[in-house]
């Protein structure tokens, strides 16, 4: 497998179908025992503790009737 002059590589897609790499995943590169491997890295569980911490800290005193009437209010 070729390097490109920017330094990209295509990963075979029978590769990428068994590891589960669809367009949008990160990877991130390592050194293991002098090789390089491509790992796919983990989502972040960040923007789930932030929602899980957030989570009914917003009241606006109003009913979900009421809300859903100003969604449809046309100007």
């Amino acid at each position: 497998m070729m390097i490109t002059s920017k330094g990209q590589v295509t990963i075979p897609q029978r590769i990428r179908e068994e590891m589960g790499l669809v367009p949008g995943c990160e990877v991130e590169f390592v050194i293991r025992n002098g090789k390089v491997v491509v790992d796919k890295r983990q989502p972040s569980r960040r923007g789930k503790l932030l929602l899980s911490r957030m989570r009914g800290a917003a009241t606006s005193g109003m009913t979900t009737e009421e809300i859903m009437r100003l969604t449809r209010a046309q100007d």
